[in-house]
């Protein structure tokens, strides 16, 4: 990109919320047509800086030039006016409304009587719509689209205010494969286009084939920018975190314990019409004490592998499921609770928290029974509970009080961890624990599950990041299509073994 000039730079860009400083003299600069990614830690600094360039921070210390012209930036309406436009993460659209009318919502093209001349508004869209290769109706509701459909649907929007810069923020947080792809295909075209994204993930992966090049912050400081290609995943998690990504994991590891489940010829048939994936087959044992990973392409079945020893489909599951040496039938959720089982779902934001309530009330949920006398609930023993698990976990928020969905991804997985550990189980089953999550966050949950290994937890981990089951667990199993194709023990395992045997299907 070094051919292209600079479209944007921010200068010493400075702001204090209160007696924090939440940004410490930030450098950026963005090229014409640059895909950049901001990267760093949560509370590295990356919402504030880009709250300031859209316009949602009204003041600030430094100076924000756009083509070598000095521009202040006190409003949204500024900044849509200087071609900014930001894709939010939770997408800004109205359900209800047609793709037109979100497209022009707040300036729709008016008849001569004043009335919204809908033909018109149908015909204006069609050229932002074929720029993104999008095969939809002007007039579709959106609450009928696919999620990837509606996330494009905020980029066309974008363009047709003639932005020129675009901050995506976790664009592909909710995406399949197939629409992460399209996104890219788009992004692309746009970057070749002459428009430049700044482009904010903790996916590493997407980083390195998307990005041109990447500015990494760490504690409200600017750290720097380097070409994607010229860096190490390694190099970026230690500019990020600040010390050598070979201190994320724990390198200890515990001695094992006797034989704390067994589960034999687990089979699974999903309910008519549900996306679920069928079970046969599954054999595997875990010991005290041991972080047993299951690696797997996604929709192999690894997540429907813990939702049958959670209990939530009790009448399409067979098998045998040995507890101790003892058969068990697991016929709800609150009976494998009852065996002091707990299980973090891969979605803590749909199934995992109440996000519209406070930390506390999350926490405690298994355990209202216990903390109530005669219906009512003691609050000071709650408050208690919950203040020790905030200390434990280090969960960063104000007060037990602070709603859950105004946390960071990984203070909100603290979280949800923070309930099941109030149960004190005997068995965790972990699906994908660190999504999502920054790698310091990522580090700090490795660290969490190595210590209740150490306590004689029992824990079955399931992660698509492949070093990360290598880096976490004991021993390791893969599935395909539903069935067991391979066991490897720490020292055996390989990414390309895990893989290879992630994809061996029947037959091969």
């Amino acid at each position: 990109m070094e051919e292209h000039r600079t479209l944007l730079r921010l200068d010493q860009i400075r702001k204090s919320f209160s007696n924090v400083q939440a940004l410490k003299g930030v450098n950026l600069e963005l090229k014409k047509g640059e895909v950049l990614a901001l990267m760093g830690e949560n509370g590295a600094g990356k919402s504030t800086l880009m709250n300031i360039l859209q316009g949602a921070v009204g003041s600030y210390e430094g100076d924000i030039y756009l083509e070598d012209r000095k521009v202040v930036i006190h409003s949204p309406v500024v900044a849509r006016n200087l071609g900014i436009a930001k894709i939010h993460q939770e997408l800004q659209l109205v359900p209800e409304l047609t793709v037109a009318e979100n497209i022009f919502l707040g300036r729709e093209p008016r008849t001569k009587m004043g009335f919204v001349d809908f033909p018109k508004m149908n015909r204006e869209i069609k050229p932002y719509l074929e720029a993104l290769d999008l095969d939809i109706k002007p007039t579709a509701r959106i609450k009928e689209l696919r999620l990837g459909e509606q996330q494009l649907i905020e980029i066309a929007k974008a363009l047709s205010l003639n932005a020129r810069i675009l901050i995506m923020d976790e664009p592909t947080s909710a995406l399949s494969e197939a629409e992460t792809q399209k996104l890219f295909q788009v992004i692309r075209r746009l970057s070749a286009e002459g428009v430049s994204i700044i482009y904010i993930s903790h996916r590493m992966e997407e980083i390195f084939e998307l990005t041109h090049r990447i500015t990494v912050m760490r504690d409200g400081e600017y750290i720097a920018t380097v070409k994607t290609s010229d860096v190490t995943k390694d190099e970026l998690i230690q500019m990020m975190v600040g010390r050598s990504v070979s201190d994320l994991y724990p390198s200890r590891r515990m001695k094992q314990g006797k034989e704390m489940l067994s589960v034999d010829q687990l089979a699974f048939q999903p309910p008519a019409g549900s996306a679920k994936k069928r079970l046969t087959n599954i054999s595997f044992k875990l010991h005290q004490g041991e972080v047993l990973g299951i690696a797997g392409l996604m929709g192999s079945g690894r997540t429907e592998i813990l939702e049958c020893l959670f209990g939530m489909f009790p009448e399409q599951t067979e098998g045998r499921i040995l507890l101790k040496g003892e058969e068990i039938q697991i016929r709800s959720p609150q009976e494998a609770i009852g065996y002091r089982m707990s299980f973090v779902t891969e979605d803590r934001k749909g199934q995992g928290l109440v996000l519209g309530r406070p930390i506390g009330e999350n926490m405690t949920l298994p355990l209202l029974k216990q903390l109530s006398r005669w219906f009512i609930l003691r609050f000071g023993d709650e408050e208690a509970l919950c203040q020790i698990q905030m200390d434990n976990l280090k969960i960063k928020a104000e007060n037990t009080m602070m709603h859950a969905g105004n946390l960071s991804g990984g203070n909100q997985q603290k979280v949800v961890l923070a309930r099941w550990m109030m149960i004190n189980p005997d068995i965790l089953l972990l699906d994908e624990p660190t999504r999502g999550i920054d790698v310091g966050a990522k580090a700090e949950i490795y660290q969490l599950i190595h210590k209740l290994a150490g306590e004689g937890k029992s824990i079955i981990m399931v992660s698509s990041e492949l070093p990360e089951l290598i880096g976490m667990c004991d021993r390791m199993i893969t599935i395909c299509e539903g069935r067991v194709t391979g066991e490897f023990s720490n020292s055996e395992a390989t990414p390309e073994k895990l893989l290879a045997a992630a994809t061996l299907r029947e037959g091969e």
